[in-house]
């Protein structure tokens, strides 16, 4: 029985050692196949999930292993079947973590500050021909957001306008977008910034308004793909808002 345990214990620890890179390879390779051109979207998607649900298999017979093993008395073989297990949890965890994101926060790829008169896109209108997503602002939209992301507000500065936007623009730069316009007469500021594994392009407005002796900064980030962006825009306008803030 022991030696038994011990031979299906083994097997299942190094299948498992085996597959738990691998499957991290087709997770990481999925997006730049994507972005590369060889493989759809549909396909690219089809990829991780597989690759996802191979680990979490992986992290099933690490987990029977460690028992068969435990039964045998193979103490080093226990150790390399903890390790199998954290190798396909870790490879596991960000995309059912993705996941869950997806089924939790709101459907939507449209962000704003200001949900009643959100920015307005100007010169990224080009480069956003054949986009899946249009331009146009859905009430409907605007009462997800305030559901789902309540803390997405405007913010107050207390420097003029003219200051205000250079700020803008310095925080702009600072997060890596790729500047399309920044028009101090408009003071307006349009952007691109793309996700770094699939290359996701998303478009950037910022808009600053006299407030009083100060400025009211706006901030809209839309996708130009995707029904859902797992909280991917409203990341972005926080970040860049806590960036203008403490500039």
């Amino acid at each position: 029985m022991n030696r038994n345990a011990l031979r299906i214990g083994d097997a299942l620890t190094w299948l498992a050692l085996l597959g738990g890179p691998l499957s991290a390879v087709a997770a990481l390779l999925a997006g730049p196949a994507y972005r590369g051109s060889l493989l759809s979207l549909g396909g690219a998607f089809l990829v991780l999930r597989w690759a996802t649900f191979a680990a979490m298999a992986g992290a099933g017979m690490a987990v029977l292993a460690l028992g068969l093993l435990w039964l045998g008395g193979a103490r080093r073989g226990r150790v390399l079947a903890a390790a199998a297990f954290a190798v396909n949890a870790l490879v596991a965890t960000p995309p059912l973590y993705l996941y869950n994101q997806a089924q939790s926060l709101p459907k939507i790829h449209d962000i704003s500050t200001d949900t009643q008169d959100p920015p307005a896109f100007v010169a990224v209108l080009p480069l956003r021909q054949g986009a899946r997503n249009p331009v146009d602002y859905r009430p409907e939209t605007a009462a997800q957001q305030r559901l789902g992301y309540p803390d997405i507000a405007p913010l107050l500065l207390g420097v003029p306008p003219a200051q205000a936007f250079e700020r803008a623009e310095r925080a702009a730069r600072a997060m890596g977008w790729q500047l399309v316009a920044a028009a101090p007469d408009a003071l307006r500021i349009e952007a691109t910034d793309t996700t770094l594994l699939f290359g996701f392009q998303d478009d950037v407005v910022i808009r600053i308004r006299p407030n009083g002796q100060g400025s009211v900064v706006d901030v809209r980030s839309l996708s130009r793909i995707g029904g859902s962006d797992i909280g991917t825009n409203a990341r972005r306008v926080r970040r860049f808002l806590d960036r203008l803030a403490s500039s």
